[in-house]
This record gives C-alpha cells, structure tokens and sequence, in this order.
C-alpha cells in the first residue's frame, strides 16, 4: 500500500493538509495511468470522455452541451472534439435554424472505438478498494466539493 510521506520524502503540519496534497497526488497519479491506457487507441482521457458522452445521449448535441457534461472544463473541447472529427469518431451537424449552433454526434467507427475500449478498460486504479469503501471515497470526495 502506498505512503505519500515515503513517495513525496516529506511530513505534513496536519492531516488536513496530508489529505490535500494526497489528493493532488493521486489526482496525478490516475491522470498518468489513464494517459497510458488511452495512448494506444490514439485518444486522450479528455477525448474519450466526450466518446462516451455523445453515446449515452444517443443523439447529435450542442458543443456547449458536451462541454457542460464534461468531466474536465476544458477550455480546448472545441480544439478536442477538432481531432476526433478528423479521425472520423465523430462529425459536425450544423444547425439549419442558427448557423452559429453546430451538433456533434459519435460515428460508427467511434462507437466500434468505445466497444473495443470497454473491452479492455479497467478500474485497476480502484483494485485495492471494496465496494464499500469505493462508496466511501465517492462521498467524501462529494463532500469535499
């Protein structure tokens, strides 16, 4: 089991502040897991989170809708979603009524992307956690926001 006092060499004033830099810490962590297991389908994490955000709407939305339901606000959704229609995982539907409006919507080769994907895809990085305390993280993660 890990010790972010070992892994970092350092001590904490408090275990406030213990649990703030762990956070951080793991935040990363699991940011560089997830960037390596993304990296051999050619996406990133913030990519496949908009993959999977237009099949479970199961029909063309706004940018601005994927952007509200994106895990990470980033401000490059347009920039990542510019990527994806290049590599034909999804495509633009303008709005007939307002030009200004575009519709993103997953392509059959993006669903065949996210199949292959949920094949494969783990929660490695929650192996050492039951249920139970899964459960427990999630609310104190809910309570710390």
């Amino acid at each position: 089991m890990g010790d972010i006092a070992k892994d970092i060499n350092t001590t904490f004033p408090n275990n406030k502040v213990k649990a703030l830099l762990n956070l951080i810490y793991t935040a990363n962590w699991i940011n560089s897991e997830q960037n390596s297991f993304f990296k051999p389908y050619g996406i990133s994490p913030q990519q496949y989170n908009i993959l999977r955000i237009l099949r479970g709407a199961g029909e063309a939305i706004t940018v601005q809708t994927i952007k509200d339901r994106m895990l990470e606000r980033a401000p490059n959704a347009t920039r990542l979603m510019d990527k994806l229609c290049a590599k034909g995982l999804i495509s633009r539907i303008p709005c007939p009524e307002d030009r200004r409006v575009v519709h993103i919507d997953i392509t059959k080769p993006g669903l065949k992307l996210l199949k292959q994907i949920d094949g494969e895809f783990k929660e490695d990085v929650l192996e050492n956690l039951t249920m139970k305390e899964a459960k427990i993280l999630s609310d104190l993660l809910d309570k710390i926001r």
